[in-house]
């Protein structure tokens, strides 16, 4: 049997977002987007006690799970939450502990 066949796309969608949401660095910076609205990643550098990579890191995670999405302003990117995902995740999840 062919587990794959009977995983939604759905089901694919709330894995992707629960493994983006599955580091405390991730949840704090998307509350700290959704307060804010957008903000430059040398913001949440000096925000964060981490390195500059390992924020690159964070938002890529972030970023690949559709959770956010950056505006390159050179030479600096621009975050903001992807609001029509991050309403998509709510749903999902919200469905999902029904």
């Amino acid at each position: 049997m062919d587990i794959d066949s009977n995983i939604t796309e759905e089901q694919k969608q709330i894995a992707r977002f629960a493994k983006a949401l599955g580091h405390p660095i991730r949840v704090y910076i998307l509350k700290r987007l959704d307060e804010l609205c957008c903000c430059y990643s040398g913001d949440l550098t000096d925000e964060l006690p981490i390195a500059k990579s390992t924020l690159s890191q964070h938002l890529k995670e972030l970023k690949n799970a559709g959770l956010i999405q950056g505006e390159i302003q050179t030479p600096r990117i621009k975050y903001c939450i992807n609001k029509e995902n991050w309403n998509k995740a709510k749903i999902l999840f919200e469905d999902m502990f029904k």
